[in-house]
């Protein structure tokens, strides 16, 4: 499983990574997490607002901070 925070390093960016560490963790899950803060790679993923989540090469959350347990449900489908 990869996930990706798209964000341009703003504060909802880094609190929508936080918890999606937290939710990895209690989860116990083995994930490669990436950080992408590059505006036009942001976009090739028809995100505009962020931050942004995306879970194996799909968008699951557009312009919110997610959660922990949003996160884990997502992470748990």
């Amino acid at each position: 499983m990869e996930v990706k925070v798209l964000g341009p390093g703003c504060a909802k960016c880094h609190a929508l990574e936080k918890n999606v560490r937290a939710a990895i963790q209690e989860l116990g899950l083995n994930v490669e997490i990436n950080h992408v803060a590059d505006i036009k790679t942001i976009a090739e993923y028809g995100v505009f607002m962020t931050p942004g989540l995306v879970v194996d090469g799909v968008v699951k959350i557009v312009g919110k901070v997610a959660t922990k347990e949003e996160i884990k449900k997502l992470l748990s489908a």
